[in-house]
Parts: C-alpha cells; structure tokens; sequence
C-alpha cells in the first residue's frame, strides 16, 4: 500500500481544471492538469478513494511503468522485468489494449502481444471474460503502461436504469454543475429535466453521497485490494439538507422516469419532479438559486429551425419570473443560446458530448 503511483483521472477535455479543482478539494495530490485529464500521486487506497469519490472523473488510470522501447524485443524484455505478481492476483484474465503513435513500435497488436505474453508468465492465464484491461501507450517511442482501476465508465453509478434521449452522463453532469458555481447550498432547477440527472446530481453533492457508493470495480481483482478497508472508505455522514434540488419536463414520462432514478439513487426525499413545458416554468422555492438546462439542440435531433422559439420562449420565462436566478445553459449551438435574448457571459470550451462539441453558456443573477 506504500508504494506510490501516478493516478491519471481521465476527464473530457475542456473540463480539466475542474476535475483538478475538485481532485485538490478532495485532498488528492495533484501533480499536473494534462490535455484529457489531471495526474494525481497516491498509493493504491487513493486509486480506491478516486473511483469512488470523485464526481468528475470518466475513469481512473494507474500508472505502472514508464520506458523507452525502440523495437519489440525491447518492449517484450522490459515487461517481462515488471511486478505483475504484485499487482495482479494469479489467473486473473487480463486484456492488454495498444495505441502506437510516432513510433519504431508501430504495430499495435504485437505490441500488445508482447505484454500479454509477460502478463501469463507472471501470473498464468485465466479463463473467461477479462476482468482487467491493461492499456499500453507508445508514442514517440515512450512506453506508458497503465491499469484501468474503474472498469466500467465511472459515470455509470447503477442507479439509472432509465434514460431519455441523449442523457447528460452524471459526470459531465457534475463537472458543469461545478463550472456553473454550484456547491450544494443553493436551490437548483432544470425545467427540461430528461432522466433527472442534474436535480439528482445536486442532491447527492449536498447530501455528501459518494458517487461510486453503489457499484463495483475494477480493482476490486487486483492482489492489493481489501474489502474491509475499502468497506470502511464508504461510510460517510453528512447532513441531509432540506429538499430544494426540483425538475419539470413537459413530457409526463420523463418525470416519472427522474422520479424513480431518483428513488434508487436514495435521493427521492431531496429531488422533486413534477410536469410542465416551458410556458408554465415558475420558481420552486422564493430563494433564487441556479437553473441549468441541456436542452435540445440540433445535433442531436436533426432539424434546429423550431428550436429557436423554444430558446426564446426559454429565455423570456428567465427574465420574467426568475429574477435573482443565475441561468447555465448547455448547448452545442451559440446562435441558439443567443436566441433565448438571455445576457450571457462568454462560454466556456468546447466538450465532446457523443461526438458533440456542447458548451455551457452562463448569466449572473437575472
């Protein structure tokens, strides 16, 4: 447990600095912000804390060595000199994934080939479905050989079995809630809320809930990993806030959908939904707080013409009943954030949404 490693926190990019914020809040040891996510030092109980506590994070990488190769032998006998044993429990399936960029290596699947066969001599082979993904990076001759501690994408915390259309992931979700300003004390509300996910998002920060409380992962397979010890990293108390985290949708079954996402996320007490277009949007709670919307745009249903009068019909509600309301806004489309006549600042960078660049658009209080 004292050995220390790099632990790359993968994130979308353009979202960097905010994971790094929220890594430096966490008390992790950020040693870099790089392009597509920030580097942490931290032996293995941080890889465990990383996966499941941070919000923000897509995946977490550990770090296992770092060399130069100039052809395959070299590579071949270099992994042959790495712990495996140490880190890997005896018959574990493993799958090694090879990028080669720039370099003498340049075939990736005998470059993978070649840390495979290292794996099986340290540790045998194991039957069945990997259970662990070793990821190999070769560029500019550099060897990079990394774990993936998370398995499945940490955005999917196993409490939303139902999604609408192009749903916001919980991380990308979390990350524009903290570019927006938002840190559990102030009332939230998404009146185009889809599956729920920003009301639900809110209501755990303030509750203090972990994100990966309810799944597993991968370093659950590895030699390192104690249950108990991990066991006792869950418990977290925290004061349960008043419930002032609400969503409306105009259409009825995505709120019962948020409804029940909500329910097994354990925050149905703190996050209420309830029906109503646009038109019919009013404040939830006489304390102005945040409103945040990823509304549609024309990525990603065809067709954007229509779309502007439901921005403008968006932005004339803001300014005339949200009064004291900061307004975040997502969206892949400026000339459609303008459409709503809202005041906004300049947007934040481009992030890669299912293969969309979506920004996030904010106002101070209208």
């Amino acid at each position: 447990m004292s050995v220390l490693f790099d632990i790359f926190l993968v994130v979308p990019p353009g979202l960097e600095a905010h994971l790094a914020e929220e890594a430096r809040a966490g008390g992790f040891a950020v040693q870099s912000v790089d392009p597509g996510g920030v580097t942490v030092q931290g032996d293995w109980t941080e890889v465990w804390r990383a996966n499941l506590q941070l919000r923000g994070a897509t995946r977490v990488l550990v770090r296992l060595a770092e060399f130069r190769a100039m052809h395959l032998a070299q590579l071949d006998k270099r992994a042959r000199r790495l712990a495996w044993s140490d880190w890997l429990r005896p018959g574990t399936p493993v799958e090694v994934e090879a990028t080669c960029r720039k370099s003498k290596i340049y075939h990736n699947r005998a470059a993978s080939e070649r840390v495979q066969n290292a794996i099986t001599e340290a540790i045998g082979s194991g039957d069945g479905d990997p259970e662990l993904t070793v990821k190999l990076r070769i560029e500019d001759d550099m060897v990079t050989i990394s774990l993936d501690s998370s398995g499945d994408a940490l955005h999917r915390r196993g409490h939303k079995l139902r999604l609408n259309k192009a749903p916001m992931r919980e991380n990308l979700a979390a990350l524009f809630l903290r570019a927006a300003g938002f840190d559990g004390t102030m009332p939230l509300y998404d009146p185009m809320c889809g599956s729920g996910t920003f009301p639900i998002e809110a209501a755990e920060i303030a509750a203090g809930l972990y994100p990966g409380r309810s799944r597993a992962f991968a370093f659950q397979q590895l030699a390192s990993y104690a249950p108990e010890a991990f066991e006792r990293m869950k418990r977290r108390l925290a004061p349960v806030p008043p419930a002032r985290f609400f969503g409306s949708d105009r259409d009825t079954g995505a709120v019962k959908m948020s409804q029940e996402n909500a329910e097994r996320a354990g925050v149905s007490h703190l996050a209420a939904f309830h029906h109503a277009a646009i038109s019919d949007a009013k404040p939830p709670t006489d304390q102005p707080g945040l409103v945040i919307v990823n509304a549609p745009y024309g990525g990603r249903i065809g067709n954007k013409k229509p779309l502007f009068g439901l921005y403008g019909a968006f932005g004339q509600v803001m300014k005339e009943r949200f009064q004291g309301w900061r307004v975040a806004l997502i969206t892949s489309d400026g000339g459609l954030a303008k459409a709503s006549g809202l005041p906004f600042a300049p947007p934040g960078p481009v992030v890669d949404h299912g293969g969309i660049g979506i920004r996030l658009w904010q106002t101070k209080a209208l």
